[in-house]
């Protein structure tokens, strides 16, 4: 497409994929034109780059292979995302087939583009040596508070937590983490700012091991890996206008993405009698059906390792070349034995010809270490921990003066202080009675983990409370009377949980339920629980100090639910309430932090009844609503966004 170059769409592209319907979306425009505005040199960089890509081109040049070191940042909420050594490798196998074209499925290509499907020459390794000529695997973990980023570059920082960048001259970034909006990765083009360069990619979709169709076969990072490298969109990001440009010569002229495996030929933009080139990793077609980069982009992507190229500084990284100190090994075989709440033993391997060690240590959550020296055995046990935290540490070897790198980094976690003493009660059945107004912590300890807690009212004292707070991630919470469900708090991420049910009907079998949002859990942090009751009403917004309005009808609900539309909403949102008889219903809605903005009560007659909500003078944001009345409570989130 040697079409004037659309800099307004491709220019710093990162790319955003959402798979809500099996398809891949982009949502690189807005964070292109963010970036612009927060550097408007970034343009000017971005010409240089494309202005040394179009004199390579026109240049005869002796083709070397590049190898590029990779690490890959892991930054998991729950064990599912902290995906495997063996996920990663099956990836970095992927990126090397599809760049070197010895894929598997390159026989797929039509026989009409086989003539300019390339070998790239760049292959890819798994970093052995650290940004300090540490011995490495190539691979760092983290786990976070955060179950979901985004595309503003949070998880490229410690501080916004997630892992910061190693040298980008050194090393290609990848981060690996759970992405928010069903979105699959996205990537800096050459030219950004050097702490946010590299690529993410959802776990869920990284490598060909456990991950999710129609897009696990290692795709995802094969094209966002490309954008790393300088290659656009094959359609140029122009819609259907037939005027856009990927800037490369051998790619048909396309009107817009293609989604799902299109037959072949699939013309359009007057591009018959082969039409699109869809089997491209630029575009948008699944992971099965891609298969090639073509010579024109192969060119984008070895400029920016010729003499003054982007990326120049790479093709002599020492990332993947063993680390210096061969003549006193770096230790192996760490572990750790003996955790308790406040204690644990590091051991190692011993090295041939080491007379000491030294063992540095730290939380995994602080940036700095704290040093051991002169170790004279293999092993080291360090006092006054913290209870339920990961802890980091590495060791190397001192040989007669002569010091080895450091190992891998090893980690353990100590023994949480909190128990849970009300274990197994993972069902209703199982409940187990607790008792009332006594606050007490426990755990969600795994994915599947569920706590009942049974308790009673009184005659005397029918108004309910439940409370849970101190999360240490997004648990929610039910209520329910025997096997019926009268109480729902779900609010987003660590906000407390809060039913409250004044006036309720008397019963010794009531059954809190607690659990984790998605299958989210720790099993070394702990949240707080507490069951009260008492004579006076409970005000509405969770507060104890004054008793609230007493509602003595009690109200059924045809269902758990009520509607809610539009959502996401503009100006204004209806709250639909369906009622079995007459009684006193309010809605509230709540802002992020859980204060009320806005909140009507009144007497609903039987039937569908509405509760409209004027929203103009509320920012865009995720909010909650809550419905209550004296015997349920649900919550629903809603987004205000115009």
């Amino acid at each position: 497409m040697n079409r004037k170059f659309l800099w307004s769409c491709c220019v710093l592209m990162l790319c955003a994929w959402n798979v809500s319907a099996q398809h891949r979306t982009c949502a690189a425009e807005e964070v292109l034109q963010q970036q612009l505005l927060n550097n408007p040199a970034m343009r000017q960089e971005m010409d240089r780059i494309e202005e040394h890509v179009q004199k390579f081109a026109q240049t005869a040049h002796d083709r070397t292979v590049i190898t590029i070191p990779v690490v890959v940042h892991v930054v998991w909420y729950n064990s599912t995302q902290n995906i495997s050594d063996d996920e990663i490798l099956s990836q970095i196998t992927v990126l090397n087939d599809d760049f070197r074209r010895t894929n598997a499925d390159a026989g797929n290509t039509p026989s009409a583009f086989q003539g300019v499907a390339a070998d790239c020459e760049i292959n890819f390794c798994m970093a052995t040596q650290d940004p300090n000529g540490n011995a490495t695997s190539g691979i760092e973990r983290r786990q976070t508070t955060v179950n979901g980023f985004s595309t503003n570059d949070n998880v490229k920082f410690y501080s916004s937590g997630g892992l910061d960048a190693w040298d980008r001259d050194r090393y290609l970034n990848i981060w690996v983490c759970n992405l928010s909006s069903g979105l699959l990765g996205y990537a800096q083009f050459p030219g950004g700012p050097a702490n946010t360069d590299g690529v993410v990619c959802d776990y869920a979709y990284f490598g060909t091991i456990n991950s999710s169709p129609p897009f696990d076969k290692g795709r995802t990072a094969t094209h966002e890996v490309g954008h790393w490298l300088n290659c656009y969109h094959i359609w140029g990001d122009d819609g259907t206008s037939c005027s856009g440009s990927d800037v490369v010569s051998d790619t048909p002229n396309q009107a817009d993405e293609n989604y799902g495996c299109p037959s072949f030929p699939q013309v359009s933009c007057s591009n018959g009698p082969n039409g699109d080139m869809f089997m491209n990793y630029m575009d948008y077609t699944d992971d099965a059906c891609m298969n090639l980069f073509t010579a024109g982009q192969k060119n984008r992507m070895q400029s920016l390792f010729s003499a003054g190229g982007a990326r120049e500084a790479l093709a002599s990284s020492p990332g993947c070349e063993a680390p210096s100190g061969d003549q006193c090994n770096a230790p192996a075989g760490l572990n750790a034995t003996g955790v308790t709440q406040s204690s644990a033993t590091c051991n190692w391997n011993a090295v041939n010809g080491a007379t000491s060690y030294t063992l540095e240590w730290k939380k995994n959550s602080d940036p700095g270490w704290t040093v051991v020296n002169n170790i004279t055995g293999t092993s080291h046990t360090l006092n006054g921990l913290a209870a339920g935290t990961l802890y980091d540490f590495r060791v190397k070897a001192d040989c007669d003066g002569t010091g080895s790198n450091y190992s891998s980094t090893a980690q353990f976690t100590t023994v949480s202080n909190c128990s849970d003493q009300y274990e197994t009660n993972n069902t209703n059945g199982t409940a187990k009675s607790v008792p009332i107004n006594t606050a007490f912590t426990a755990q969600i300890a795994y994915s599947g983990d569920k706590d009942y807690y049974k308790f009673g009212n009184t005659s005397s004292q029918k108004n309910i409370k439940v409370e849970l707070t101190t999360l240490p991630f997004d648990y929610d919470l039910k209520l329910y009377r025997g096997t019926t469900l009268v109480g729902t708090s779900e609010n987003g991420g660590t906000q407390d949980e809060l039913i409250i049910l004044n006036n309720a009907t008397v019963s010794t079998n009531y059954k809190a339920y607690v659990y984790g949002y998605n299958g989210a859990w720790s099993n070394t942090q702990c949240y707080t629980f507490k069951a009260s009751r008492r004579s006076t009403a409970w005000r509405t917004d969770g507060s104890d100090t004054d008793p609230g309005e007493e509602i003595p009808v009690e109200v059924v609900f045809e269902n758990v639910g009520f509607g809610l539309f539009p959502n996401p909403a503009n100006d204004q949102v209806v709250v639909e309430v369906p009622m079995e008889n007459e009684g006193q219903v309010s809605v509230t809605i709540l802002d992020p932090s859980g204060k009320m903005a806005l909140s009507q009560h009144r007497t609903l007659a039987k039937g569908d009844n509405q509760f409209n909500f004027q929203l103009n003078q509320l920012p865009n944001g995720v909010y909650f609503v809550q419905v209550r009345n004296g015997e349920l409570a649900h919550t629903r989130k809603l987004v205000i966004q115009r």
